[in-house]
Parts: C-alpha cells; sequence; structure tokens
C-alpha cells in the first residue's frame, strides 16, 4: 500500500527504532531525562533560541504557546484555513478562553494588509483585545505554501510596533526552510514562539517542541502540566525526535521532488481542473466534476494508494519518507490510467 494521504503516517527506520531502544532516560516532569534535555537544547540551539520544551502534539504546542500568549476574552488573529483554527478542537475558545479574528490571504498565508485593519481599539470596550497574531508555515491547507520571507520580516515590524507577539505553527517549517534557504537563526528570530513537529516529514513517531526564549519556556512547562502533557521516560520517543533532525532534514527536498513529479502527471489529465502550484511535500488537485471526489479516493484504495479528500472537488496528496521514487512512478502510471 502506497500512504499518501498524509506525511503522518510514517513508521520509524531500523536506524531510529535503534536509536530509541539505546535511549538514556529519566523522570521528564522532573526534568531528569537526559535525551529529553538533549533534545530540547539542541532544537533550542539549532533556531538560535534560549529553550524549548518536547510535548506530545503540534496541536499541544500551538495550545500552550497561545495560553502563553493571551488573556481569556483576547483575540487571536490568524488565517481561516489554518491547523489553530479548523483542526484543534475549538482550542483556542477551550483552553484559552479567546476568540479568534480569521482574516483571508493567498494559499493560507496572510500579510500585514490582511492583519492591519483588525487590530482591535485598545480603550474601546467594545472589543476584545487583540493579544496575538498566528501564521503557518507552510500552510497545510494551502497545498504546502511557503512564505515570502520578506512578507514575514513586514508582519513582525508590524507586530513589534503594536506591541504583539508572534507565533509559528511549523509543523512543516522544515519542508520551508529546504526551499528558501533562509538561515534557520535568523528565521527564527522573527518569532516569539515556535511550534515545530517531529512526527510529519522528519519521520518521528511522535511529539513536537515549543521554542522560544527561557522565561516563555518556564512558564510553557507549567501550562503543559495543566493540560496533561507533562510525560515520564519519555526520552525513548525523544531520542527519536533528535534522530530525526540530525539526520531527516535535508532529505526533505526528495519528497518535494517527487510531489512536483506527481503534480506534472496531474496536469496532463483531462479531468483535471488545477493543481495548487506545488512548492513542498503537498499535492491538491481540483477536479473538473467536484462529484467525483469519492469516486477517485476508491479508485486509488482499490489500486492500493491511499489519497485524502481535501474538501468539495479537492484531492490531497503527501510525499513524505515512506514513500519511494519507484512508488512515485507507480502512483504516477495509476493516474495516467485513469479516466
Amino acid at each position: 500500500m502506497i500512504d499518501l494521504r498524509s506525511d503522518t503516517v510514517t513508521k520509524p527506520s531500523k536506524q531510529m527504532l535503534e536509536v530509541m531502544s539505546q535511549a538514556k532516560v529519566g523522570d521528564d516532569v522532573f526534568g531528569e531525562d537526559p535525551s529529553v534535555n538533549e533534545l530540547q537544547e539542541y532544537a533550542a540551539a539549532l533556531f538560535g533560541k534560549e529553550a524549548s520544551i518536547f510535548c506530545a502534539s503540534g496541536t499541544q504546542t500551538n495550545q500552550i504557546a497561545i495560553n502563553l500568549h493571551v488573556q481569556p476574552g483576547a483575540e487571536v488573529i490568524c488565517h481561516y484555513e489554518s491547523h489553530v483554527f479548523k483542526y484543534e478542537g475549538g482550542g483556542i475558545a477551550k483552553n484559552s478562553g479567546a476568540s479568534t479574528r480569521t482574516v483571508g490571504g493567498d494559499r493560507g498565508r496572510i500579510t500585514v494588509n490582511e492583519i492591519e485593519p483588525w487590530i482591535n481599539p485598545k480603550y474601546d470596550v467594545h472589543y476584545p483585545l487583540t493579544q496575538l497574531v498566528s501564521i503557518e508555515d507552510t500552510s497545510n491547507r494551502g497545498g504546502g505554501a511557503v512564505y515570502d520571507f520578506e512578507e514575514i520580516k513586514n508582519i513582525k515590524k508590524f507586530c513589534s510596533n503594536k506591541g504583539l507577539p508572534l507565533h509559528l505553527d511549523g509543523a512543516r517549517v522544515f519542508n520551508a526552510l529546504v526551499e528558501n534557504n533562509v538561515d534557520y537563526k535568523e528565521y527564527a528570530q522573527q518569532f516569539d514562539s515556535i511550534s515545530v513537529c517531529l512526527s510529519k516529514g522528519l519521520g518521528a513517531p511522535i511529539g513536537s517542541l515549543l521554542i522560544g526564549d527561557s522565561s516563555l519556556i518556564e512558564r510553557a512547562r507549567r501550562v503543559r502540566k495543566v493540560f496533561g502533557g507533562g510525560m515520564r521516560q519519555a526520552g525513548f520517543i525523544a531520542a527519536a525526535g533528535l534522530y530525526a533532525l540530525k539526520n531527516n532534514v535535508l532529505r526533505l527536498k526528495e519528497d518535494h521532488n517527487g510531489a512536483k513529479r506527481i503534480e506534472k502527471k496531474l496536469l496532463e489529465m483531462p479531468w483535471v481542473e488545477h493543481v495548487l502550484e506545488v512548492e513542498t511535500n503537498i499535492v491538491v488537485c481540483i477536479l473538473k466534476d467536484s462529484s467525483r471526489v469519492n469516486e477517485f479516493v476508491n479508485k486509488f484504495e482499490a489500486n492500493n494508494i491511499l489519497i485524502m479528500p481535501f474538501g468539495k472537488g479537492m484531492l490531497r496528496m503527501v510525499t513524505h519518507l515512506d514513500v519511494s521514487q519507484n512508488d512515485i512512478l507507480e502512483v504516477c502510471a495509476f493516474i495516467e490510467s485513469l479516466e
């Protein structure tokens, strides 16, 4: 079975499993797990930040960050297709008692022009206080679209002038960084908090990191505990995350190349209306006949290829380290056979 539903379906490699089995562990709630500590220190240094904290998921790191930045009754500005708004179970409202001001933008990316009109007047009691801007790079719903780094810097400058923190949902940030070749530390300087997933394209079985200054991460440890996220001998999975960071970042380009090959083949098909330009590892195809989504999903599955319906008339395919070049050729050959 070739599984293109998501890059979250990867299994640990033999080498990763060996590292996991040999990990030194301790009680992480006590701060005594050496493997967790090594991972946290490595990730913070990689981005030029003071500290990081290892958590169970990207949703957890996003929600912890939002909880730290906003007060109940305040407002978060984000894209209407962003993961923090659309796919985290209403967590902004439930966990932090905050509201969201969703805005538009190209393929899940927002600009200063979209943010500026929605900064609420600070002294007008009719409005919630705007307390955070959150962006997602790459954008999942945007088909893996990468932010222009100059626009990120514009957003940061604007937020700084308004006294607002800027959060990055960087679930697939390494996919962006291997494409735009921006220095990790310069990139990270633009954000007050960064959420990084280890369990997507990097191939770890579980885990995400929240990265920021030492004060933020110290407070994050308390919020993680309140959210039930304190883990004990977490070093076994932290070791997988450290292996992923050290070995699986640069190879993301292979996933991107595979996605581009699928894009090229889809564009040749008469049943395809459009394909969002592939920038990283996500392929989003828009069908000419929107009623055929389930039909195509079932046809792919009948031929041992799993893909995702992605909304009205849309199909999504995601390449990852468990999809080989031969798999890509097989997928392209099957696409060519469809009518």
